[in-house]
């Protein structure tokens, strides 16, 4: 433990001031996780998050094992005015789950996940990852609609929505949650579900973390897999144009078993490439068939058509492997800096600029892609949950990502161009997953329709903005 009289700690309104020896002792001894501060061993490694963009350094760092921590660690912070982050999977682009000066409610340890193959209920921790989550119910052959990335933290891709490879067939991630148990302002715990707390449930519904501390999920689970035809299908992007309208097409007429993304970058050493497209400029198709293998294979066969093939590895395989496959393009410590604009469709003029832009990538792991959404996440009604764009057929991440310093304004500079040439054709919404730290102009658009209704629940459960450290909704004045 580092020797101290009294610390110096950010506070939540602004400004700074001296927190003693005595309360910070007293917290400790009231964890049954750990309590870190600046100096003790362990402190570096857990305020490191996935985006090495971030770099700051919480006064405290509490490190829950039990909702009890949580509940502490919560009124420790409220009593004492302190700004306060919260941490799950650490991969949040905007950084938000590390403060400067402030205290660290680190969450990661807790990520037990327990399946109920009876009832298709999967209970989860607020720490764990998505393959955390995949391992657990694909032993059951079940799933629900997450990411398509294995170390992204499960608690935030909920809150701020959630979507992947099955979103086609089930909606968005909250679309399943069933019930949430959530440390409130106070520091007490409650149970939020349609039949309790029903204005809590609703906008913890892709509110993100406004509104409290989610230490447990319930979500329905759904028969995937465990085998699934996936893969992937690589095009010279000199086909770009070409292949995008034709791309634009199909998707138009998929059914909900099916999905297809798109992406624009460069190719990177896979097996099944020649060593002569590794390092081109490529579009890669990639695609998920959830329904009977066979079936999907003649779906997707038009696909091969839509230009010349450089490269393919489509067949049949775990869908638990399958939701790895992008790991090794989305590693923690490189910089990354995001811009994401909704479309409800792709006009010619989009993808002319796609085009361009992806022409001339800043850096090797820099990207563009297409999520197709559609299908079930459309027949939801808009304010049914916090979650309200409803209409997006397509998300675009324009996605910057290097490893030096010295090369970040050219990378951020290209992300924010683009975001500019495309914008005149978007809806105005934006998932807040994808929104970094510096777009609160765009917070009222994130929330679309429902930005109104969440103030007034902000101000209900969380009057004082305890909980400021996200993509924040002010409590209603």
């Amino acid at each position: 433990m580092t020797e101290m009289t009294e610390i110096n700690v950010r506070l939540s309104g602004g400004g700074s001031a001296g927190l003693d020896s005595s309360s910070v002792e007293k917290l400790r001894e009231s964890l049954q996780g750990d309590l870190l501060l600046v100096g003790d061993n362990g402190y570096d490694e857990a305020r490191s998050i996935w985006n090495a963009m971030i770099d700051r350094k919480p006064a405290l760092i509490v490190r829950c094992r039990e909702v009890a921590d949580v509940c502490a660690a919560v009124k420790f912070a409220a009593d004492h005015s302190l700004l306060m982050s919260i941490r799950g999977g650490g991969h949040n682009i905007a950084g938000n789950a590390v403060c400067d000066g402030g205290l660290m409610v680190d969450l990661s340890q807790m990520n037990d996940v327990k399946i109920d193959s009876a009832s298709r209920r999967a209970h989860v921790g607020p720490g764990a990852t998505l393959g955390d989550f995949d391992r657990e119910a694909q032993s059951f052959g079940l799933a629900t609609p997450t990411g398509i990335n294995s170390t992204t933290g499960i608690a935030g891709l909920t809150l701020g929505g959630g979507f992947g490879w099955l979103s086609r067939k089930h909606g968005m991630t909250v679309d399943s949650l069933r019930a949430a148990d959530v440390v409130t302002a106070d520091g007490k715990s409650v149970h939020a579900s349609e039949d309790e707390h029903a204005d809590l449930f609703w906008a913890l519904r892709g509110g993100g973390g406004n509104f409290g501390v989610v230490t447990r999920f319930e979500f329905e689970l759904y028969p995937v897999g465990p085998d699934v035809l996936s893969g992937l299908i690589v095009f010279s992007q000199d086909e770009a144009v070409s292949v995008l309208k034709k791309y634009r097409d199909f998707v138009a007429s998929l059914g909900d078993d099916t999905s297809v993304w798109a992406v624009l970058r460069q190719a990177p050493p896979l097996p099944f490439l020649p060593e002569s497209v590794h390092g081109a400029d490529v579009l890669v198709l990639a695609l998920c068939h959830i329904g009977d293998p066979k079936e999907g294979e003649a779906i997707i066969e038009p696909l091969r058509g839509f230009g010349k093939v450089l490269g393919e590895h489509v067949g049949v395989q775990p869908f638990q492997n399958w939701q790895q496959a992008f790991d090794p393009l989305l590693t923690p410590g490189a910089r990354n800096y995001w811009k994401s604009h909704n479309f409800t469709e792709l006009k010619d003029e989009v993808i002319d600029i796609v085009a361009d832009y992806a022409s001339k990538l800043p850096s090797g792991q820099c990207e563009i892609f297409f999520a197709a959404l559609g299908g079930a996440v459309n027949r939801v009604d808009p304010d049914s949950t916090a979650y309200s764009h409803r209409d997006a057929n397509y998300v675009l991440n324009v996605h910057g990502r290097w490893d030096e310093a010295a090369d970040d304004d050219r990378c951020i500079g290209w992300a924010r161009d683009f975001f500019e040439a495309s914008k005149r054709f978007a809806t105005g919404g934006v998932y807040i997953n994808f929104m970094t730290a510096d777009e609160t102009d765009r917070v009222t658009a994130a929330f679309g329709s429902n930005y109104d209704e969440l103030t007034k629940v902000k101000k209900k459960y969380d009057p004082d903005n305890l909980f400021r450290m996200n993509q924040n909704i002010a409590p209603q004045a």
